[in-house]
């Protein structure tokens, strides 16, 4: 059994799931309460008037070849916020329990703690290339159940160093969870930490479909744990969470050639973020470009508030984060098509 276990709310653990209608393909449906036909127009492989499979074989199967993990250590959901909910419900109980999150980070983190009545404990990244404070983070974890890491991180971009997430899960072994949230990894060269699940049991590694297979729409995002944390967390998903429509696009739209054609895009947009980057660094307006892994660049300005003109001038809206803690002036900016990246360049080269 996983020692991290002993960490999730005894409710959890104890707790009866909804026993869904058993699913067997082979044999004709007259258990679940369903309408018989299909509705007038409906031209779906399965048929929309039928519950979708709860977590589909089909999918386990193409995201286990996808990631290159088994499929028993897979939970596919509604995009990585509904992973993140899930662990927080699981793991911290209302009033008592709390999550660590690196700021400046992604913000559903702190919020589903939020919902949850969970605590929020801060441990920001250095400011210095924003890299990951290791001690900050270990002293500051003593209360939390959850350590949420993000890298390539958002809003700023970079990675985190492998060492130091590697050493934050050794040093939490059976004391927290560190779900690490790997939204950008397809924009970097790096192999994603879902290879060290039999070395850390408390590891929980977060991929998606939205960003590099251009499917945020779909909604489609994987969780990847042992198999008594996926276990668990089958518990309280929703028993029918993904819509049998966006199954069968994400089967169609993550075959051979559309994944070459992912890659070419990734290696497009890669070389469009570097022009972009040293085009923005030659600004007189900008004060640096912060490196970046991902598909955008976080950008200090003189001026934001102009620099958020100039885009809107050249009908294109960028993510205003000067208001974040350590983020005074600065802009994330996502790559565009080359046309989209002129237009908007030459808008701040105006400016």
């Amino acid at each position: 059994m996983n020692p991290v276990l002993a960490l999730a709310r005894p409710d959890i653990l104890e707790l009866q799931p909804y026993q869904h209608a058993s699913w067997d393909p082979s044999l004709e449906r007259m258990h679940a309460n369903e309408m018989p036909w299909r509705a007038q127009g409906d031209n779906s492989a399965a048929g929309l008037n039928r519950y979708p499979e709860p977590q589909p074989r089909a999918l386990l199967e193409r995201m286990s070849e996808l990631y290159e993990v088994p499929a028993a250590n897979l939970l596919v959901g509604r995009g990585s916020d509904e992973a993140i909910d899930l662990l927080v419900r699981a793991f911290c109980r209302a009033g008592r329990d709390s999550v660590l999150i690196t700021p400046p980070t992604f913000g559903f983190y702190k919020v589903a703690a939020r919902i949850q009545g969970a605590g929020v404990i801060e441990a920001p990244l250095l400011r210095e290339g924003f890299a990951l404070d290791v001690p900050a983070v270990l002293d500051a974890a003593q209360d939390a159940k959850i350590v949420f890491l993000c890298s390539p991180n958002n809003p700023t971009g970079n990675l985190l160093d492998e060492d130091a997430m590697l050493a934050v899960c050794r040093a939490l072994a059976e004391r927290a969870l560190v779900c690490v949230d790997e939204a950008y990894l397809e924009f970097t060269s790096r192999a994603s930490l879902a290879a060290r699940l039999d070395e850390f049991p408390n590891l929980v590694v977060l991929r998606t479909l939205s960003k590099a297979y251009a499917l945020a729409g779909a909604r489609l995002g994987t969780l990847i744990a042992s198999e008594e944390i996926v276990a668990l967390l089958k518990r309280i998903i929703p028993p029918y969470a993904l819509p049998a429509s966006t199954v069968e696009q994400v089967l169609a739209l993550t075959e051979a050639p559309q994944r070459a054609m992912a890659a070419a895009r990734i290696g497009t947009l890669v070389a469009e973020r570097e022009s972009a980057r040293t085009r923005l660094a030659g600004m007189a307006g900008v004060v640096r470009v912060f490196p970046s892994d991902a598909n955008f660049l976080l950008v200090e300005f003189r001026d934001a508030r102009s620099a958020l003109e100039a885009g809107r001038s050249a009908g294109l809206l960028v993510r205003d984060f000067s208001g974040a803690p350590g983020l005074a002036g600065c802009l994330r900016i996502s790559i565009g098509t080359p046309a989209q990246n002129e237009r908007l360049l030459a808008a701040l080269e105006r400016a």
